[in-house]
């Protein structure tokens, strides 16, 4: 009995003998691989930084140039992470990872359906895309200024200040409203005017303004007009329809339009139009029989002459 109890013991000590030996076999190639993924993580970020730089000069799409460049230094790590174990010797352990990935990839697949579906949705966006950076745009009922894309979400600064980062499976799927695409976007609002008023003395007023402001744009493409709207319950209401260049689409659509109806209300008071308000409907509900009502006159003129 004893004998066979020292035999275990030898074969255990012999085998962690064996594992030490080969252990320090390996440790150079380990401190050699360690040493390559150090090396590759730091040739990998000035190989990424130099290509971004000089493709931030070439491209007109500084999104898509963000984008490859990301795709780029994960790349190289990769690569390096694979060039590492090999010289350390686990060739087995990176053929082993490159297998158990690629069933891992079937099941974090159905595990994580919305983050692979983001990041797919994120490629094509980088290859085709509704918006440049810049842009104003509208994803469902997000409205800002396209800030960033990344793999998972685009990046947009609301008018208030807001950073919304909206999934990019969200900007592949859902309609996207780009307000600064080709540069030209168009303002409308209402003024109204009284029944007494002339509609066309009032469009023409209208139309003298638009036509004098520099900042509206004026070709044959884009037509600048006013129509009747509406026959409200106390005014005439007239649409005013014109086009403004949106490269700075917060300054053109909402300065510019408050000017132009601040422009448009001046030159109807001059011209005396009524402008009127609302009317008011009063009536007498339940046991109230009158409204209480106080006139007050209007003070006596002395420079009227009595005979």
């Amino acid at each position: 009995m004893i004998p066979l109890i020292q035999s275990s013991t030898d074969t255990i000590i012999n085998a962690a003998e064996n594992y030490y030996d080969k252990f320090l076999n390996l440790l150079p190639r380990i401190a050699m691989g360690i040493f390559v993924i150090v090396a590759g993580i730091l040739i990998a970020q000035l190989i990424t930084s130099f290509f971004r730089r000089r493709i931030m000069k070439k491209a007109q799409d500084p999104l898509m140039a963000k984008f490859l460049t990301q795709a780029v230094k994960i790349i190289l790590i990769l690569i390096t992470i694979m060039i590492a174990l090999d010289v350390a010797g686990l060739r087995g352990v990176a053929t082993g990872i490159l297998t158990a990935a690629g069933g891992a990839a079937i099941v974090l697949g159905f595990a994580f359906q919305d983050i692979g579906k983001n990041f797919l949705a994120g490629i094509i966006l980088a290859f085709n895309r509704p918006f440049g950076v810049n842009d104003t745009i509208m994803v469902d009922s997000h409205f800002g200024k396209v800030m960033a894309l990344n793999f998972r979400y685009t990046h947009i600064k609301t008018t208030d200040g807001r950073d919304i980062y909206i999934p990019n499976s969200d900007v592949l799927t859902k309609p996207v409203e780009n307000y600064t695409a080709d540069g030209f976007y168009r303002v409308e609002f209402v003024v109204g005017i009284g029944y007494e008023d002339d509609i066309e003395k009032g469009k023409e007023i209208i139309m003298e303004i638009l036509n004098t402001n520099t900042e509206i744009v004026h070709d044959e493409t884009h037509e600048n007009f006013v129509i009747e709207n509406e026959l409200a319950a106390s005014t005439v209401n007239l649409k005013v329809f014109f086009w403004i260049h949106t490269v700075d689409y917060r300054r053109a659509s909402r300065q510019l339009r408050g000017k132009i109806i601040k422009e448009v209300k001046e030159a109807f008071i001059a011209a005396e139009f009524i402008m009127p308000g609302d009317i008011t409907e009063i009536k007498l509900y339940g046991g109230q029989k009158d409204i209480p009502l106080r006139l007050k006159s209007d003070p006596p003129d002395n420079n009227l002459s009595t005979s």
